[in-house]
């Protein structure tokens, strides 16, 4: 029995960042689910639920639920429409495929005033004479039944002889219900006489078991016994002819899932685990998950990257990777990717990225020992030597991509003598004249202009 938890109801809320209190709508289809439980406490705004295809018999707990808008139980085993009454903004239910013979039970719905569709097709209900008329009727807030619209004239027919069409409609729900009743019987029958042939298999396989001498023999005839016995018995179950009820349905699908577990225990024992490195220490290429990928070179880079078509979908923590010197492996939900690398590679230095479109796993990985490329570089005019030249026709070719200017020799450089502009007379050397004389300035001044004329008519420079 497969019951609601906490952490299936978070896993199917990725969309509102796993949170449950403030949920408005989930999934929980296809999930063999046995009873409706807890949703009521954990997500009181929930406004969609979706619970078709499980293996629901009751509607219950879902009183609480006041904003919930659209109810999908199709494909269920619900025979009675109830426990909705809480439910004040029901506005779409969907029963299709159930087993619903008790029609009267819509009235149950007449106080839901926003319930606009109701689809009971594929229901025992279904096949009554005068099914619609006695729905259409009965549900006047009604404006679609079973994908089908509800017109203004054939609401009027619905009440013209509504009386007899309800005496006919409750005679045919009496006759329902007592073949219904005849059917759990026949099926707790079933259920007891298997039970009784399983107690006694259990005890013909503990006799055997304690023969010893007959080991060896006794284990080969099990297993070609075991064997046919399981075809014959799959053969019968699924072509004895049974009616189409909820404890056959239940019946079919705990045989089914029987079935799985024995292959799932036959596929443990008989499948042998994956080759990933050989005994003489050979790695193999493995794709388990069967996904696309790609192995390229990036040159610029020196590096190794490899694009593996992850689904776009897939959360990242189910993914594991592993990068080795010589290979890369990558555990995609436990089945193992794994790639030789044509070149050794730095681990430590390799980065693995989902990409944000696709959401393909990208590995980029440097390589160990690579070819060094040398980048071009501008040569800077200001540090080129102008006097230096080469022999080599590199250095010519160069000289000639490179621009030229042309130096002036340093010791032809002056510094400009302003004293020199006005001409002076000779006269003693001063105070100012000495300072000057002490000075290196003055002293490269004076071997360029000669010596120091004071004019008296010139105001001195401060």
């Amino acid at each position: 029995m497969v019951s609601i938890t906490e952490d299936m109801v978070r896993q199917r809320a990725e969309h509102n960042d796993c949170e449950i209190s403030s949920l408005e709508e989930v999934t929980l289809h296809q999930q063999d689910i046995e009873r409706i439980e807890y949703l009521d406490r954990w997500c009181r705004d929930l406004k969609i639920l979706y619970l078709q295809n499980n293996l629901i018999a009751k509607m219950e707990n879902l009183s609480r639920l006041k904003k919930l808008e659209y109810l999908n139980l199709a494909l269920n085993n619900i025979e009675v429409i109830e426990n909705l009454e809480g439910c004040e903004s029901l506005q779409k239910l969907d029963l299709t495929v159930n087993f619903i013979g008790c029609l009267s039970s819509v009235h149950s719905l007449r106080h839901h005033i926003h319930l606009r569709e109701l689809f009971l097709v594929g229901n025992p209900c279904a096949d009554f004479e005068g099914y619609r008329q006695y729905v259409v009727a009965s549900l006047p807030q009604l404006k679609w039944l079973d994908g089908k619209k509800i017109s203004r004239s054939e609401r009027i027919r619905a009440f013209q002889g509504l009386d007899e069409v309800k005496r006919r409609v409750l005679e045919q729900e009496e006759d329902y219900l007592r073949t219904r009743a005849e059917e759990k019987e026949v099926a707790n029958r079933k259920v007891e006489l298997k039970e009784r042939e399983c107690k006694d298999k259990k005890a013909a396989l503990d006799l055997q078991e304690n023969k010893e001498n007959r080991e060896v023999q006794v284990n080969m005839n099990e297993v070609t016994s075991c064997d046919l016995n399981e075809e014959q018995e799959e053969r019968e179950f699924w072509n004895t002819p049974c009616s189409f009820t909820p404890e056959s349905r239940l019946e079919a699908h705990r045989y089914l899932e029987k079935k799985r577990e024995k292959e799932n225990v036959k596929e443990k024992k008989t499948k042998a685990p994956r080759t990933l490195i050989t005994a003489d220490g050979r790695v193999m290429n493995v794709n388990e998950p069967k996904l696309g990928f790609s192995l390229t070179e990036d040159e610029e880079n020196n590096a190794i990257v490899l694009h593996l078509a992850v689904y776009r979908h897939m959360d990242t923590s189910v993914l594991d990777v592993d990068v080795q010197p010589t290979y890369a492996r990558v555990n995609v939900k436990g089945k193992i990717f794994q790639m030789v690398l044509p070149a050794e590679v730095k681990p430590d230095s390799s980065t693995a990225k989902r990409s944000q479109t696709s959401g393909h796993l990208v590995l980029t990985m440097p390589r160990a020992e690579g070819e060094i490329k040398v980048t071009k570089t501008v040569p800077n005019p200001a540090r080129a030597c102008p006097t230096r030249r080469s022999s080599l026709p590199d250095d010519n070719v160069r000289k000639s991509n490179a621009s030229e200017r042309l130096e002036v020799d340093p010791s032809a450089h002056r510094v400009l003598d302003l004293s020199s502009i006005v001409p002076r007379q000779a006269t003693k050397e001063g105070p100012l004249e000495c300072y000057r004389s002490a000075s290196p300035a003055t002293a490269d001044c004076n071997s360029f202009s000669g010596e120091f004329v004071d004019d008296p008519d010139v105001p001195p420079l401060i």
